[in-house]
Formats: structure tokens, C-alpha cells, sequence
């Protein structure tokens, strides 16, 4: 009997090992810091107007962005042999809402925002979403 127990306790501390390497691991600043890098490279601006790039396939890539305030704003949406529902793209914020197409570019103005606004794009059922930070 205890060496059932034994065997039980072992195979669940496999199970949730394999899960949390599965899943991501735990958050480290090396996480941290490749989100950042990455959020850096989807904004540019150029001509003073601030271009967010955004990649919708399996969901949308990256999830939170933060831009700056105040300045004209353009969302690019790249897709590239995309067939989920992350092609529906619906921006409660400034009324859009569209089906992208399955290999392509959007561009969708967002206009000025103010600081603090939150720009939130989610896929037609409510699976995938993304944010924008305005700071």
C-alpha cells in the first residue's frame, strides 16, 4: 500500500512539473524582458503617425502593447494563412468590426487616444483578445 502511494505521489509531481514547463514555466525577468523587446518592434512611428503591428493568427500577437498618447494612430493587422476566429476582429471602442482577410494586411485607424485609454480588440467569439495601453 505505500508503495502505491508512493508511485500516485510521484506521478503527480511529474504531471505538474510537465505542466508548468508546458504552459510557460514561471514568469522571469528574461520573460519580462522579451515581451518588452517585442512590444518595442510592433510600434513605429513614422511621419508622426505611430503604426502598431499586430499579428492575428491562433489569437493576436502581441497581447498588450502599450503606445503613446496623444499622437495620430494606425493598427496594422497582418495576417498570413490565418483560418481561425481571429480573422473577426472587433473593436468596441471606435465601432469596428470586420473579417479580416486570411492572408493580408488591415489597417485600421484608432485616431488620437488620450492617456489611459485602453484599446481592447477581441475575435468574434470572445477567444482571443488583445490590449493597447495609451500612456
Amino acid at each position: 500500500m505505500k508503495n502505491k502511494t508512493a508511485l500516485i505521489i510521484i506521478t503527480l509531481g511529474l504531471l505538474i512539473g510537465i505542466s508548468v514547463i508546458l504552459m510557460g514555466g514561471t514568469k522571469s525577468s528574461s520573460v519580462t524582458t522579451n515581451a518588452k523587446v517585442e512590444q518595442k518592434q510592433n510600434i513605429q512611428i513614422k511621419d508622426g503617425i505611430q503604426y502598431i503591428t499586430i499579428t492575428a493568427k491562433g489569437g493576436y500577437i502581441p497581447r498588450v502593447t502599450t503606445a503613446k498618447a496623444g499622437v495620430p494612430t494606425k493598427l496594422i493587422v497582418n495576417t498570413k494563412g490565418t483560418y481561425d476566429c481571429s480573422l473577426s476582429l472587433v473593436i468596441k471602442a471606435i465601432n469596428y468590426q470586420k473579417i479580416l482577410p486570411q492572408t493580408g494586411e488591415e489597417i485600421i485607424d484608432l485616431g488620437v487616444q488620450k492617456p489611459g485609454t485602453p484599446i481592447r480588440g477581441v475575435c468574434g467569439m470572445g477567444m482571443y483578445s488583445f490590449l493597447i495601453n495609451f500612456e
